[in-house]
C-alpha cells in the first residue's frame, strides 16, 4: 500500500520500468493493461497531486467503472477534474467514440486463398506493370484466408534473392499455417527458371520441417500465371 502511494505522486516517467503502462504494452500488449491505465497512455500525464493512471481510476470510480458511463459525459464534466484540460477531455471523449465506432462496424472479412487463380487475382495488380521481378509471400490461416501479402524482395530482370528464413520468421509472427509463393516475370513468359525451381523446392523443404502447408509457387505475368501446385511439381 505503502508503495502504491509513494508511486502515486511520481510521473510516471519516474515509475519503475516494468510498471509504466506504455512500457508494458510494448513487451505484453493492450490487453495486460487495465481501463486506467490505457486511457492514462492517452492523456500522457496527470497533475501535480497524482499520476495520469490515478487520474482515470478515480474518474473510472465515478463512472462505476464502465466505459459506456464515461463516455456520456460531457466535456465540462470531465474538465472539471483537476489535471483534465480541455483536449485531454476531447481525447478521452474521442477514444470512447471510436470505441462504440468499432463496436457498431463488422470485422474485414478476410479473402480466401485456395487456388493458383486466386493467388493471381490477388497479385497481378501489384504486379503487372513491374520492370524488375519482384518475389512475395501470401501469408495464410488454417482456414486458407488471407491474413497479409508481404514483399520480399526486388531484383534484377533475370532473378529474385529470396531469403527462406525470412519467410518462415513472418509465417510464425503471423500465425501463419499456410503460404503461397509468388514472383513475376517482366519478359512476360511464365516458364520457370532452374532458380524458380530451386528457391521453390528449399521452400517446400522448410515449410515442411515448420509444419506449415506449402499452397503454390505462382509466377505471375501480364495476362498468364504458371502454377507448381497445378503443375504436379509440389
Amino acid at each position: 500500500m505503502a508503495k502504491d502511494e509513494e508511486r502515486s505522486k511520481l510521473n510516471i516517467n519516474q515509475w519503475a520500468e516494468e510498471d509504466r503502462p506504455r512500457e508494458r504494452f510494448m513487451r505484453l500488449g493492450a490487453s495486460s493493461l487495465s481501463k486506467a491505465e490505457l486511457l492514462a497512455i492517452l492523456i500522457g500525464s496527470g497533475s501535480s497531486k497524482e499520476s495520469a493512471v490515478d487520474l482515470m481510476k478515480r474518474i473510472l470510480n465515478d463512472c462505476q467503472d464502465n466505459l459506456n458511463t464515461l463516455g456520456k459525459k460531457s466535456l465540462q464534466e470531465l474538465m472539471n477534474y483537476n489535471g483534465i484540460g480541455e483536449a485531454k477531455a476531447i481525447t478521452i471523449l474521442a477514444a470512447c467514440e471510436l470505441g462504440k465506432r468499432r463496436q457498431e462496424e463488422k470485422a474485414m472479412e478476410r479473402q480466401q486463398v485456395t487456388s493458383a487463380n486466386d493467388i493471381y487475382a490477388i497479385m497481378h495488380p501489384k504486379m503487372q506493370d513491374l520492370a524488375t521481378e519482384q518475389a512475395w509471400v501470401l501469408l495464410l490461416n488454417q482456414n486458407f484466408k488471407l491474413i497479409k501479402t508481404e514483399q520480399l524482395s526486388s531484383g534484377g530482370i533475370s532473378e529474385t534473392a529470396v531469403d527462406v528464413r525470412q519467410i518462415m520468421k513472418l509465417a510464425v509472427l503471423n500465425n501463419a499455417t499456410v503460404l503461397a509463393l509468388t514472383h513475376n516475370h517482366p519478359s512476360n513468359n511464365p516458364t520457370p527458371s532452374s532458380d524458380d525451381d530451386r528457391i521453390t523446392q528449399r521452400v517446400k523443404k522448410a515449410c515442411e520441417i515448420m509444419r506449415i502447408h506449402f499452397l503454390d509457387h505462382v509466377i505471375v505475368t501480364d495476362g498468364r500465371f504458371y502454377s507448381y501446385h497445378e503443375q504436379g511439381r509440389l
